[in-house]
């Protein structure tokens, strides 16, 4: 756990994670934002490929679950399906059939509507890593193992930090004769990373050099709604950036009109997310950190990422 975090609250993640607690305070919070948010928090566009539709489903008060549908056979895939209500509604009304959850992580913003969506579609296999309580797992994954729904392709990536177990989601480009999807989960957001609740520096650098290790090309389809906060924070780090200026300026309009910042692609998130910049010179310098004479290149990354990970928890940018 990130070395900003007070004791009080190692202890209320310990109860949000491991008690009943955790899945009930998920039920308020899900009860709130339904009432707040009755078409949900953001208004999306589902992209659609040669035979493969993503919808990306608002649910909670910043969340993203995603449908993967195969157009031909009106299969689908839901990732972090959180508002079990939200997804199945969806499903029920385009007459899909739901094959498969891909769980990203356990925490119960991404897993809670596992079991009820399971009651309802009792033939649907769970994904997810055997490290992390995944509700309902059927399927546990290993690192790069590779899951077919129908013409979807997708490869799991174990990339722990956030939780032990987290893992994402890359969709095959081919299943549709498109770009790589790549479904982030709370390891990568536009312009931002998850928190390492469950991991060092080092491992989380090894989850987000796995995430850099892809095309450039992939669209990122992360689990939160965090792009200005995070484009406002970016410009405190790297304020030289200006790729990242002309991003947030996009973003900040379609905020203003509440829609969906996603996706954006790996390769932009390479020119302006702090979090996927640790090798750069000019986040060095912006930061003032030198790297020791005889310090090893990743252990100096890992602490550059410690850094900016630091800066982002104290961050006030709302």
């Amino acid at each position: 756990m990130a070395r900003t975090e007070k004791p009080f609250f190692r202890i209320a993640y310990s109860l949000y994670t491991k008690t009943r607690l955790g899945y009930l305070f998920y039920k308020r919070q899900l009860k709130k934002a339904r009432e707040r948010y009755p078409h949900g928090h953001s208004s999306t566009q589902a992209i659609v490929f040669s035979g493969v539709k993503v919808v990306p489903i608002p649910v909670l008060s910043d969340n993203y679950s995603y449908l993967i549908i195969d157009t031909a056979s009106s299969l689908a895939v839901a990732v972090d399906p959180s508002d079990p209500i939200a997804v199945q509604t969806y499903l029920e009304r385009e007459g899909l059939t739901l094959e498969a959850i891909l769980c990203t992580h356990k925490h119960w913003d991404h897993s809670g509507g596992n079991k009820a969506l399971k009651r309802q579609y009792k033939s649907c296999r769970v994904y997810g890593s055997s490290n992390d309580d995944i509700p309902q797992l059927t399927n546990p994954l290993t690192d790069r193992e590779q899951i077919t729904i129908g013409r979807l392709q997708f490869q799991a990536f174990f990339t722990p930090g956030h939780t032990v177990g987290h893992m994402i989601y890359l969709l095959d480009g081919k299943s549709g004769d498109g770009p790589d999807c790549l479904f982030s989960g709370d390891l990568l957001f536009l312009a931002g990373c998850g928190r390492m609740f469950e991991g060092s520096a080092q491992t989380m650098l090894a989850s987000l050099d796995t995430v850099a290790s892809l095309s450039d090309n992939a669209l990122l389809w992360p689990g939160h709604e965090y792009a200005a906060d995070n484009l406002t924070f970016a410009a405190v780090v790297e304020p030289e950036n200006t790729v990242r200026d002309r991003k947030f300026q996009w973003v900040l309009q379609h905020r203003l009109e509440k829609k969906c910042t996603c996706p954006s692609t790996l390769g932009e998130e390479k020119e302006y997310n702090p979090f996927l910049r640790t090798h750069c010179q000019d986040l060095h310098l912006a930061l003032d950190l030198q790297r020791g004479e005889d310090e090893e290149w990743s252990h100096f990354r890992a602490r550059i990422l410690e850094e900016v990970r630091r800066r982002k928890d104290l961050f006030k940018g709302r």
